[in-house]
C-alpha cells in the first residue's frame, strides 16, 4: 500500500511483511502457544521501526566514537592506505553529523545511550525470566531480528557499554551460540 509518512514522503508499506505463510499444521508446530505468533511479529516490527534507528546515533555519538567506528570499518574492510584515510576521516565526520540529525528525527534523549539501554532492557523484560529466547527454548525470528541489529555494533564502544549497562548479555551470548549451532525453529 502506498501512503504518505509523517515527513510528507510517499512510502510503500507491506501490511503482511511480518506474517509467515504456514499451513495450519506448520503453524501449530512453529507457534505452539496462543499469542506467540503476534508477539514474534510485534518484536520483529519493533526491531525494524525502533531498535535499528538507535544504532547510528550510538556508534557515532561523539567524534572519538565516530573515528573509532570508522577505524574498525577500514581495518575490517581491508582498505588501501589512501582509501582508508579518506574513508576513516571523511566517513567519520559525515556520520557524526548524520547521527545528530537522526537523533533529532527519532526524538532521542540527549544521552542516546539511555534510549539504547532502555530498548534492550525492554526486550529482555519481554522475554522474561522463564524463557531463554523470545521463541522459548529456541530462537524465533524476533530473536534473530534483534540479534542482527545488535550484532552490527560488536567491536565498538556502544556495544561494550550496552553489554555492561543492560541485562542483555546472557540472552546475547545464548544467541551467539544458537546462531553458530544453527539452532532455531525448523
Amino acid at each position: 500500500m502506498k501512503a504518505v509518512n509523517d515527513r510528507g514522503k510517499e512510502v510503500t508499506e507491506y501490511n503482511n511483511k511480518y506474517w509467515l505463510m504456514l499451513s495450519e499444521a506448520q503453524n501449530a508446530v512453529v507457534y505452539p502457544t496462543k499469542g506467540m505468533q503476534k508477539e514474534e511479529m510485534k518484536w520483529r516490527q519493533w526491531a525494524d521501526d525502533w531498535l535499528v534507528h538507535l544504532i547510528s546515533p550510538n556508534v557515532y555519538r561523539t567524534t572519538g566514537e565516530a573515528l573509532a567506528s570508522f577505524d574498525y570499518i577500514v581495518r575490517e574492510g581491508k582498505f588501501g592506505a589512501v582509501e582508508g584515510f579518506f574513508a576513516k576521516y571523511v566517513g567519520a565526520a559525515a556520520m557524526f553529523i548524520i547521527s545528530k540529525k537522526l537523533k533529532s528525527r527519532h526524538n532521542l534523549q540527549d544521552d542516546v545511550r539511555q534510549d539504547l539501554y532502555k530498548a534492550v532492557n525492554d526486550w529482555v523484560a519481554a522475554i522474561g525470566k522463564n524463557r531463554k529466547f523470545m521463541g522459548g527454548d529456541q530462537p524465533n525470528l524476533a530473536d534473530l531480528a534483534v540479534f542482527g541489529v545488535l550484532r552490527v555494533m560488536e567491536g565498538l564502544q556502544a556495544f561494550d557499554d550496552m553489554m555492561e549497562n543492560t541485562k542483555v548479555k546472557h540472552w546475547y551470548r545464548r544467541m551467539e551460540k544458537a546462531t553458530l549451532n544453527h539452532d532455531g525453529r525448523a
